[in-house]
């Protein structure tokens, strides 16, 4: 393989990079019609008004908050799709993945029927004083829902392919399933993770059908800048396109910061006959990090 990429070989028949032209055409042309139909010198003025500041500043503070959601949720669940095996598990799976092909609306509709006053849960919480429906923390559940799946699937693939050997040497050292989970696990699929959770944000700040039918759209409480885009077009077309682009450079910037390319690690790469895999599993097992720090 070293050999081929030497020398300019890398596998690809020619056509096939005419259609990956058009495709990549097919993304960038509305975005490049888009940008051409902003109205420029008002584009400042349009952004920074205070209804898109406040519509901007909810969004990314409940993105934030529902991919930390993604993160304690999807762990557990990507970890038990992967490493474990039980009655139910592809019925599980499916389940896990049904957001990514349901209609955001209807997934809005399942969790108002769910939280909601009347909801499966939502009666129990309002005796108790709580009302999720129609406010910020709606807008957080309705941008998990929808999200959770890219996590769990981008995790779920780094588990299965990086294996279970280094557990299993981890766990016949000594170390705890705690341990081993945190000092090996994690490390290895930690490119996998941080891809999931930049897909989730991305989704989270993108969400509109979910967010609109559970949350509504309160200005200052639920109303993000997808929903303000939304409100936006039927009164203002260049107010719209102007949030609209502000919106694409937000997740272009979010996704370009901090998504990388598999096969480009921080860390230097290991002399020849060097084990760090081992050095690094003999130090799980002994209570420390595997990158060699206590």
């Amino acid at each position: 393989m070293g050999q081929a990429r030497a020398s300019g070989y890398d596998g690809i028949p020619r056509w096939i990079y005419g259609i990956a032209a058009a495709g990549g055409l097919f993304v960038l042309l509305p975005l490049a019609a888009m940008a051409a139909r902003v109205n420029w010198p008002q584009f400042i003025p349009l952004v920074t008004s205070d209804s898109s500041l406040t519509a901007l500043g909810l969004s990314l503070r409940t993105s934030a908050a529902s991919t930390a959601l993604c993160i304690v949720f999807g762990v557990p669940l990507a970890l038990v799709l992967a490493r474990s095996t039980f009655p139910g598990q592809r019925l599980l799976r499916a389940f896990v993945l049904l957001p990514l092909v349901l209609p955001p609306v209807v997934g809005g509709i399942a969790l108002l029927y769910t939280f909601g006053r009347q909801g499966l849960l939502g009666r129990s919480l309002e005796v108790a004083g709580i009302q999720i429906a129609f406010s910020t923390t709606a807008v957080v559940l309705a941008q998990t829902f929808v999200a959770l799946p890219f996590l769990v699937v981008s995790l779920e693939g780094a588990l299965r392919t990086a294996g279970g050997r280094y557990e299993a040497v981890a766990a016949t050292l000594g170390a705890r399933p705690t341990t081993v989970l945190r000092r090996v696990t994690v490390p290895l699929v930690l490119p996998g993770l941080a891809s999931g959770a930049v897909l989730s944000f991305a989704r989270s700040l993108g969400e509109f059908g979910a967010t609109l039918t559970f949350a509504g759209s309160l200005q200052g409480v639920t109303r993000t800048l997808p929903l303000e885009i939304y409100l936006q077009r039927e009164t203002d077309a260049d107010a719209a396109v102007a949030l609209s682009l502000v919106l694409v450079a937000v997740a272009v910037t979010v996704v370009g910061l901090t998504y990388r390319r598999p096969g480009t690690p921080g860390r230097r790469s290991a002399p020849a006959g060097a084990d760090p895999a081992g050095a690094d599993l003999r130090r799980a097992a002994a209570g420390g990090r595997p990158d060699g720090n206590r």
